[in-house]
């Protein structure tokens, strides 16, 4: 993997080519901004360790630059630890925020878990494009109208689906039993207040005869909410 390092302090940068190494990272490295800029669009690095203070722009406005048409993930570097160069840092687009010194460890441990959480976003919105609904031990095709629950395909009606979707597509939000019938009204029956709880009661008993998983809490007083883990 490919991090490059805009920052004056070459020393700084051999310091740290050296230990990124262990970790199977290449560091690519430039001492001003408009050379920052050529390496990225030249060797498209996967990560950014930006020093705020730079010769030619600060790091605030190189950091504002790469935004406009770059989403790659950013650390900025200060000796500063002032708040406000944090807050700021992280307005205008930075995803984290060190301040020297710091141990390289520290550093790889960031850089490693803003990685990880793109590739997780990204391979969620993938799942959502193609219509899925993935949790663990229970998955939702929405183009196929098809839930499986632990490699068993679950008959439910379209009530009891469309309540199911309308749950999980909002994973951890409560649902009063008024919202429910809300999104529901016209799918099947005409609704009432009671029959929320029959389906609820219903879709539960399903899902409970193939997992153990608990996937629809009751809040009570206030209504019904979807607690699948996300995967």
């Amino acid at each position: 993997m490919k991090v490059l390092i805009i920052d004056d302090d070459e020393s700084l940068a051999d310091l740290l080519a050296q230990y990124l190494a262990r970790f199977d990272m290449e560091l690519l490295s430039a001492n001003r901004p408009s050379l920052g800029y050529e390496i990225l669009r030249q060797q498209q690095p996967q990560a950014i360790i930006l020093d705020v203070m730079l010769p030619e722009q600060d790091g605030f406005e190189v950091c504002k630059q790469i935004r406009k048409d770059n989403d790659i993930p950013i650390i900025m570097l200060t000796a500063r630890g002032d708040v406000m160069d944090r807050v700021v840092g992280l307005e205008i687009g930075a995803d984290d925020y060190l301040a020297k010194p710091f141990e390289p460890r520290e550093l790889v441990a960031r850089l490693q878990t803003i990685l990880r959480r793109r590739v997780k976003a990204s391979d969620t919105q993938s799942a959502k494009d193609k219509g899925l609904l993935e949790f663990s031990g229970l998955s939702i095709n929405t183009q196929r109208q098809q839930v499986i629950v632990l490699n068993k395909t679950l008959e439910l009606t379209t009530t009891e689906y469309r309540l199911l979707v309308l749950l999980a597509q909002s994973a951890q939000t409560v649902f009063s039993r008024d919202d429910i019938l809300n999104h529901l009204k016209g799918v099947e029956v005409e609704l009432f207040s009671r029959s929320v709880d029959i389906a609820i009661s219903r879709l539960r008993q399903k899902i409970k005869e193939e997992s153990d998983t608990e996937f629809i809490k009751t809040v009570w007083g206030a209504g019904y909410c979807f607690v699948g883990e996300s995967i």
